[in-house]
């Protein structure tokens, strides 16, 4: 794997593939796995992962919650991006510190935006979600 490679897990078909084509036009390196497929990238010896972009629903486990977590498990600060159209109120309680969840349907161009923000934005290891809003 190339180095910066994102990581994209998406469950529904036809927007991984607009994703991946958004991710890869703005000049970034994508690999796609979903659910368990993604823990094992994130665990291969070779992987070279620079960011996350997950959906947080899948049609088995592991869930989105579950990659972003493993991903920060190997990756300390590791960019992470939900998206989601039927998590968006669990994000506070259940994603990591320092992500962007973004509501589906959203624009290719926040995708990209969004993971741009965090690669070009100083770890706070620190901060995390506010579970009582």
């Amino acid at each position: 794997m190339k180095p910066g490679t994102i990581l994209l897990a998406e469950a529904e078909a036809l927007l991984l593939l607009d994703y991946e084509a958004a991710l890869a036009d703005a000049g970034f390196v994508v690999a796609v796995a979903r659910g368990g497929k993604a823990i094992e990238v994130l665990r291969s010896a070779d992987s070279e992962v620079a960011g996350v972009v997950t959906d947080i629903r899948f049609y088995e486990l592991p869930n989105g919650w579950s990659v972003a977590r493993v991903a920060r498990e190997i990756y300390p600060g590791i960019p992470v991006v939900y998206g989601t159209g039927h998590g968006a109120l669990e994000w506070r309680s259940r994603g990591v510190a320092n992500s962007i969840l973004l509501e589906k349907p959203f624009a290719l161009a926040q995708l990209v935006t969004a993971v741009s923000e965090l690669l070009n934005e100083p770890v706070l290891l620190s901060v995390a979600p506010d579970p009582n809003p």
